[in-house]
């Protein structure tokens, strides 16, 4: 009796055990899924070759910060800062602008047409910022990995100089994605209209899928333009002597063939905020 009695007690402990250990693989597994999030066609570029690795990365709340003249004076540096995940669009700097824009970089996404500005600037972007990733995007003419396209080589440059740093590309598939993204909100096929997506574009469609919310600096609303006909704010805010932001904004929603197509974009997103948690700022958004 005794006997029988010490092998229940046994057992039973041992199924008590590994109950609590099937319990805490499952939460730590649980854990780990909440925490990464693998963002499909956004592919690794490493060193000397293409890589089969995709984004992953997993933001709480995301800073996404215009590259607009709208950030001069707002003071919203030190606020952008604080926010877990920062991302950033093009060559637009910080150093300088830190008291508006802050200092802080995770995410920078790049159209094709900024790689060259970018590698003449490499000490303020990549060695005085290893820790920021880049998403690099742009037509299949220019991203072809076959070794004849001067855009794609030189990210591979930039991947075999630094190999410690994070240097994806916009898949051809996921830039195809984007055309159907606009051409379901719109109703018009991108090519046909001659319309090109923007860069802040991409980086709302990157900053939907890695962020669970998103505040938007910077950035003004599809009837803003109209509102403040003589508006004289610079397009990017450190070129401050350039185009104004509105000039560009209408000249280039006119275009017949090749112009962003700025202000229907700004009207995509107002949908968007509606169904994600996104807030704008400087200036705020009445939706």
């Amino acid at each position: 009796m005794r006997i029988r009695m010490i092998k229940w007690l046994f057992f039973f402990s041992l199924s008590l055990t590994l109950f609590w250990f099937s319990h805490v693989i499952t939460q730590d597994s649980l854990s780990l899924a909440e925490h990464s999030r693998v963002l499909q066609n956004y592919q690794r570029i490493g060193n000397g070759s293409v890589e089969q690795r995709f984004l992953s990365l997993h933001c709480n709340q995301c800073a996404l910060v215009s590259s607009s003249g709208q950030m001069l004076g707002a003071g919203a540096g030190e606020e952008i800062d604080q926010i877990e995940c920062v991302i950033r669009m093009n060559n637009a700097p910080t150093k300088g602008f830190e008291k508006d824009v802050g200092s802080s970089s995770s995410v920078r996404v790049v159209a094709h047409t900024s790689v060259s500005i970018l590698m003449k600037n490499e000490k303020d972007h990549f060695q005085d910022s290893p820790e920021t990733t880049y998403v690099f995007w742009g037509p299949e003419r220019n991203m072809r990995q076959d070794g004849k396209a001067r855009v794609f080589n030189n990210i591979q440059k930039l991947a075999n100089k630094y190999p410690h740093m994070g240097i994806y590309v916009f898949t051809s598939d996921k830039v195809k994605y984007c055309d159907g993204v606009f051409q379901k909100e719109t109703g018009k096929d991108r090519k046909k209209s001659g319309a090109y997506l923007s860069t802040g574009f991409f980086s709302m469609i990157l900053a939907r899928e890695m962020c669970d919310s998103i505040i938007v600096y910077g950035m003004i609303d599809d009837g803003y333009c109209s509102r403040r006909d003589r508006s004289n704010i610079p397009y990017h805010y450190y070129e401050k002597y350039k185009l104004h932001e509105c000039a560009m904004y209408r000249s280039h929603e006119r275009f017949k063939r090749g112009g962003h197509r700025f202000i229907t974009e700004k009207s995509i997103f107002a949908r968007w905020a509606k169904q994600h948690q996104i807030v704008f700022k400087h200036p705020s958004w009445n939706l």
